[in-house]
């Protein structure tokens, strides 16, 4: 666990949060399916607010990542919904609660992921690989081979491998209860590429590890972090921890 960890204690608040951030995901959905536009605004209105009461309890080193994967997320969505075409939302739209969704997803990520067992962060790319082999030879979710080499390579990092665990798994929990409500849905067939997917793909999760580096590059560029100080791995937790122990290099001088 680093500083950056070791500073941030899970108490009654942030369990509160937790709750928060599950009812927005059981219950919200529920009313954007069948709460037609309005449903979705409401929801939407909701969701901002909620992440931007997170980001302010969060400890200050959180906050650049937070805001870093707000931007990108918001780019993907637009990328892999409107310009790819690998799903589409229930109003054909990039509706306005997805992105602060995503911060809530990495804020549990953050939170809970330097807490997991190492029986689960060795558990999850076994049987992710596994299920990448199935998907090959069966050419049943083709696109989940490419998701979970991704998922791989980031995994490789070892200071990120709690945090890729763990997304892999909430995102494809909020993956599989999105598609079975009808928010959104992923097409059968992946444009450009010739590969099939599942509804949802099983390791859309990869996609969030692509996440958390594009948004450790900005956090350490944005944040002017010294590389030698962070290190080489491109984590969120490094950078965050880099930047707890440059600021705290600077209080002692």
């Amino acid at each position: 666990m680093n500083r950056a960890d070791q500073e941030y204690r899970i108490d009654a608040k942030t369990w509160a949060y937790l709750g928060l951030i599950i009812a927005t995901f059981v219950f919200g959905l529920m009313v954007d399916r069948f709460g037609g536009i309005a449903g979705q605004l409401v929801l939407s209105i909701w969701a901002w607010g909620l992440m931007f009461a997170l980001i302010a309890a969060s400890p200050s080193q959180w906050r650049l990542p937070f805001y870093a994967c707000l931007v990108w997320a918001t780019a993907g969505e637009i990328f892999l919904s409107l310009v790819w075409g690998l799903y589409t939302y229930r109003l054909e739209n990039i509706p306005f609660f997805v992105p602060p969704g995503h911060v809530m997803l990495f804020w549990i990520g953050l939170v809970f992921a330097p807490r997991i067992p190492q029986w689960f962060v060795r558990f999850v790319p076994v049987v992710a690989v596994a299920y990448a082999g199935y998907a090959f030879y069966s050419g049943f979710d083709t696109v989940s081979v490419m998701l979970v080499g991704l998922f791989v390579l980031c995994w490789m990092q070892p200071e990120g491998r709690r945090l890729y665990s763990l997304m892999l798994v909430v995102s494809l929990l909020a993956e599989l209860y999105g598609t079975w409500l009808g928010n959104w849905t992923w097409h059968a067939d992946v444009p450009y590429f010739g590969l099939t997917s599942h509804n949802p793909p099983l390791a859309a999760g990869g996609f969030y590890c692509v996440l958390d580096v594009l948004v450790a590059l900005t956090a350490r560029a944005l944040g002017g972090q010294n590389r030698g100080r962070v290190g080489r791995q491109l984590t969120v937790p490094t950078v965050v921890a880099g930047t707890a122990q440059e600021d705290l290099i600077a209080r002692k001088n």
